[in-house]
């Protein structure tokens, strides 16, 4: 994890602490949990094909790996984190901070644990760190994800389709 990341943590993200938030950097041993993250994000979909468990699992497996390796590659400052919640392992966040926004890669939790506040004090904090120093924070989002409910509440608005997703942009305050 680079420094930058931990200083903004310790100094100023203050309601995902409240919320009982902490963060790691990424190991490849995490590299399991994060697949089991992705996959949780696509269940919905899935259970809409035939597909065998064997086949969903081979797709998932693939299509992880593949979104791994594309992050990896263009997006090489970033931070890649996981988010836990007293002892357990419940999400991740990959963000790069670029000189003119933050880029949010991937902000993602474990089923269990989304509609209970994690995602929005996280996503303040982050919006008020790119705030500070004058920025804007942004994500791609895809256009069924319920999630956009949450962004467009704090503020994030659409300002380029991308055919499935959307670019989502929120200015500083």
């Amino acid at each position: 994890m680079r420094d930058e990341f931990c200083e903004a943590v310790s100094a100023g993200w203050v309601r995902a602490a409240g919320a009982g938030l902490t963060f790691r950097p990424m190991t490849d041993a995490d590299l399991p949990f994060l697949s089991q993250v992705y996959a949780s994000t696509r269940a919905e979909e899935l259970a809409l094909t035939s597909w065998t468990e064997a086949q969903k699992t081979a797709f998932l497996d693939m299509q992880f790996q593949a979104q791994h390796a594309h992050y990896q590659q263009h997006y090489p400052q970033a931070d890649w984190v996981v988010v836990m919640s007293g002892a357990d392992d419940i999400g991740r966040l990959y963000i790069e901070r670029w000189q003119s926004q933050h880029r949010i890669i991937d902000i993602a939790f474990l089923p269990a644990h989304c509609g209970k506040g994690f995602g929005a004090a996280l996503l303040s904090d982050l919006i008020d760190e790119a705030s500070a120093v004058g920025k804007s924070v942004s994500i791609h989002v895809e256009k069924n994800n319920p999630a956009r409910r949450l962004y467009q509440r704090l503020g994030f608005t659409v300002t380029e389709d991308k055919g499935v997703y959307d670019l989502m942009i929120r200015s500083p305050r």
